[in-house]
């Protein structure tokens, strides 16, 4: 089988080519893709996001802001790209946070200024509600979104140790139900238990392996585990998984993560197939692991038991 790839495009080939322009000098596919993908709000949150993860997209957008002053696509690449800055320690975050906020103002429409000042908070404070609320105000089931605000939940109260009634699993439920039958935020819930074992393990309530922990073994585990699994395979049976939803890899990685942990190598391995090289970082990092390594050995066995 193909080694683990950490493209973050996943299998959005465009996106692929233009951020491989992009690094090479080469701006206009970037700004072509920016423009044909319009109002599909995951879709352009996914494609910005990417794109400003060049270390010189800060600098590209600035320029290009120059050129055509009050252009949505410029401003929100650039703000993508300080907050990128601003995470790696290269950009004062004040900064960051300006340019989300001049971003948002040039286009009131546009969730993704707002996904980048939610980016920049690192709890679940008030303030990051009110953030994820104008980012779900402008797209309710907005994808990435809503993992990170699983994210931060689940460090709420992090030294307590297991609790199976913690808020990011109420949290991760509600979500789940509001979202249409086939939004792909069914799989949140799985996404939820994973960024709990995620703290749980950073704080020693939880072993380093996470195949080795029962947290992926309770019945309330196992029924989420089971609804999600349930839920891809009338996604896939139906064909919606190749309308293409841009995150769907990562939903993948992480169901397929989920179901080595509980032990249920056979539907590991279908969802192996599923997602074939693209191994997303999370969940396979936790806690503190190669990812890919981690990847290629689940997916190893999960085949080889078949």
């Amino acid at each position: 089988m193909p080694l683990p790839t950490s493209d973050p495009a996943l299998d959005d080939t465009r996106l692929g080519a233009a951020r491989a322009a992009l690094a090479q000098g080469r701006r206009q596919p970037a700004r072509a893709l920016l423009a044909r993908t319009g109002d599909d709000w995951d879709r352009r949150a996914h494609r910005v996001a990417v794109l400003a993860l060049d270390p010189y997209a800060a600098a590209w957008a600035h320029e290009w802001l120059l050129d055509e002053p009050g252009c949505a696509d410029a401003a929100v690449l650039l703000a993508l790209a300080r907050v990128t800055r601003a995470l790696r320690g290269k950009e004062d975050p004040a900064v960051a946070r300006a340019a989300c906020r001049g971003a948002a103002a040039l286009a009131p429409a546009d969730p993704t200024p707002w996904l980048g000042l939610l980016l920049l908070e690192r709890d679940a404070g008030p303030q990051t509600v009110r953030i994820f609320e104008e980012v779900r105000s402008r797209h309710r089931d907005h994808h990435h979104a809503h993992h990170l605000m699983v994210a931060r939940l689940a460090e709420r109260r992090a030294d307590g140790g297991p609790d199976p009634l913690h808020e990011v699993y109420e949290f991760a439920a509600w979500a789940a139900e509001q979202a249409p039958a086939d939004s792909p935020l069914a799989i949140l819930p799985v996404v939820a238990h994973a960024e709990r074992y995620r703290v749980l393990a950073a704080h020693g309530f939880a072993p380093a392996d996470p195949a080795a922990c029962g947290h992926w073994r309770d019945g309330r585990a196992r029924d989420v585990m089971k609804a999600a699994f349930d839920w891809w395979l009338e996604w896939e049976h139906d064909g919606r998984e190749h309308d293409g939803h841009p995150r769907h890899l990562i939903d993948l990685n992480f169901l397929a993560h989920a179901k080595v942990c509980e032990g249920s190598g056979a539907e590991a391995a279908a969802l192996f197939h599923r997602i074939g090289r693209h191994a997303t970082p999370e969940p396979w990092s936790y806690p503190h692991r190669d990812p890919y390594a981690a990847f290629h050995a689940a997916r190893a066995a999960a085949v080889r038991d078949v």
